[in-house]
This record gives C-alpha cells, sequence and structure tokens, in this order.
C-alpha cells in the first residue's frame, strides 16, 4: 500500500523513519548516520554530505512512485552512484548469507525436499551475485569514468539497459515453494515464518532496487552521456582550430589582441573597433595581422569559434 504523501526538504527525518521504517536500511547506503534528532531531511543530508535532492528523489519514488526523471537535470549521478554501490555491497555481504543461515536453521537438513530448497536458495544467491557483479565490475566504472569526463568509447547506458532484468522473480518463487510445499509444525513454524517474512522483504526491496536503477539511474547516466560527448565536440573543435598554432613558435596573445577579436567577433568593422578601443585605424589592423599570424587563423568564423572555446565570449551573445 502506498503512503501518499511527498516529502519534503524542510520535513523532519525522523517523520519519514516513523511512516516508512523500512527507509532505515536506505539511509545506511546512502550514507546517512542514525542519531539526527529533529533535523530536517535537508540538515541531515547537508551534515552527511548527501545530494538531498536526490535522497528525496529516490525515497519519493520509492514509497509512491513519485516522480519523471527522463528531463530531471538535479539528479547527482555521484550520489546514485555511491547509493547503488552501497545497496549492492549490503546485500551481497549481508542479506543472502543472512537468509541463508535463517533457512538452515528453520529446515531439517535430512528432509529431501529441504535440501532441495537450499540448493533452489543458493542457485538464486549465484544468480544475484552474477547480476550485481556485471554492474561492480562494468556499469559502476564506466559512470565513474562519465564523471571524470574520461568515458570509455566501447560501451554506454543503453547496453546495461537493454539487458537489465528484475532479479526479485527467483525469490518469489522459492517463498511460494515454502508456503506451499513444506509442512511446518512447532518452533520450525515460527522459525520459517520469519524467513519468508524477510524472504518477502527482500523480494520488494530488489524489485525497488531494480526501479531505481531503471527510472532514476539510467536517465540520469544518459543526460551525463551526453553532456560529456557535448564536451568532447567542443574540445575537439578546439584542438582542430588551433593545432597549428600551438608549435614550438607559438606566441600568446596580448590582452588588446584579445580586445581586438572581442570586437571582430560582435561584427565591429576596422574603424568602429578603433573608435571603441581608442587606437588608430592601422594600429586596428596591425592587431590583425599579429593575430593571425599567431593562431594561424583568418576567418571571422575561426575566430568566432576561438573567442567562444576560450571563455572571450559567450556563445549566446554571437548572433
Amino acid at each position: 500500500m502506498r503512503n501518499q504523501k511527498m516529502y519534503e526538504a524542510d520535513d523532519k527525518m525522523i517523520s519519514l523513519i516513523r511512516d516508512n521504517y523500512d527507509l532505515l536500511q536506505m539511509l545506511g547506503s546512502f550514507g546517512i548516520s542514525l542519531g539526527f534528532g529533529d533535523k530536517t531531511v535537508q540538515e541531515t543530508c547537508e551534515n552527511n554530505h548527501v545530494d538531498t535532492y536526490t535522497f528525496l528523489a529516490v525515497v519519493n519514488y520509492t514509497i509512491n512512485g513519485y516522480g519523471e526523471f527522463e528531463a530531471d537535470e538535479r539528479i547527482s549521478v555521484p550520489t546514485l552512484l555511491h547509493y547503488l554501490e552501497a545497496c549492492h555491497a549490503y546485500f551481497l555481504d549481508f542479506q543472502l548469507p543472512y537468509i541463508r543461515r535463517e533457512l538452515q536453521e528453520s529446515l531439517d537438513e535430512r528432509e529431501s525436499l529441504a535440501k532441495l530448497i537450499l540448493r533452489f536458495y543458493d542457485e538464486y544467491a549465484h544468480e544475484i551475485r552474477r547480476h550485481m557483479k556485471y554492474e561492480q565490475k562494468t556499469l559502476f566504472p564506466y559512470v565513474q569514468s562519465l564523471i571524470d569526463g574520461q568515458p570509455a568509447n566501447d560501451y554506454n547506458v543503453d547496453t546495461f539497459s537493454k539487458h537489465h532484468s528484475a532479479t526479485d522473480k527467483k525469490l518469489r518463487e522459492l517463498k511460494l515453494l515454502i508456503i506451499k510445499y513444506l509442512p511446518m509444525d512447532g518452533l520450525h513454524n515460527n522459525q520459517l515464518t520469519a524467513t519468508l517474512h524477510d524472504i518477502y522483504e527482500n523480494e520488494v526491496w530488489l524489485r525497488q532496487h531494480a526501479e531505481v536503477e531503471d527510472n532514476i539511474f539510467v536517465p540520469a547516466i544518459r543526460r551525463l552521456e551526453q553532456l560529456v560527448k557535448q564536451s568532447d565536440v567542443t574540445r575537439n573543435i578546439s584542438d582542430m582550430v588551433f593545432k597549428a598554432g600551438t608549435g614550438q613558435n607559438s606566441e600568446a596573445l596580448s590582452d588588446r589582441e584579445k580586445d581586438v577579436i572581442i570586437a571582430l567577433v560582435q561584427g565591429m568593422s576596422n574603424k568602429e573597433i578603433a573608435d571603441h578601443l581608442c587606437i588608430s585605424v592601422n594600429t586596428v589592423i596591425t592587431h590583425r595581422r599579429n593575430i593571425a599570424r599567431k593562431l594561424q587563423i583568418h576567418s571571422p568564423a575561426g575566430l568566432t569559434i576561438y573567442a567562444i572555446v576560450n571563455g572571450l565570449v559567450d556563445i549566446s551573445s554571437i548572433e
């Protein structure tokens, strides 16, 4: 059942936990420590160096399915990456072994059906480890390379997304097998009922984890890929334009020469530049000649690109 409440930055963190106790594990994966008293969500996140908007996006989506993230540029990819890596560590290092121990304590391993149940669980655990290890070895390093601005050329998030499937199906099947076919009595009944409850909780957790990856993480990576590609294009244009001017004999532009470039990019004539900079037309011509020699750029379009990529003018100011 959905909570039907949209949590915001100025809500008390304790209110979120009181309404949704299962968020406790999420706090740990975000790296948020307990003991936050009556601090707000924003205060708690800031104290733990967690992006507040991203935390609330995951919380509200997980609880109620709130959020459209395809065009949401406010999502922090580093925060999400840290969260998902911690989720994997929690599930692989704690939850999988914990459920295995619970099953062992609940079942009589001398019975053939109990042995089959444990074998089924071990097959499931192997599958989930393989699934998460792939993300840890392939997807997460790729995302980090995007964050660093140096992505791998032979991979993208769509490759991951096409092959990303839910991992809770076998857990659901295990739960149903136990309920339908395994007789229980006395102490073992209580232990197995508790184990079934934990299996159910993990089934829900895995489904929510996959939905966060598909609906928040993947769109955020796509946006980051686009930003990195745009940066690469700008860098390539810069390299192409200035390759001829970066040799041993290249000279730095003077401040006055930069002023002349800015004026030229803005469409001023030689006389207008002379009046604007309080110099003679002949001096403007001399500066233009020196600029062409230093940069090996002779066209207005080339100078415009130079001015944009070197921060002399803003692209929005170019008509």
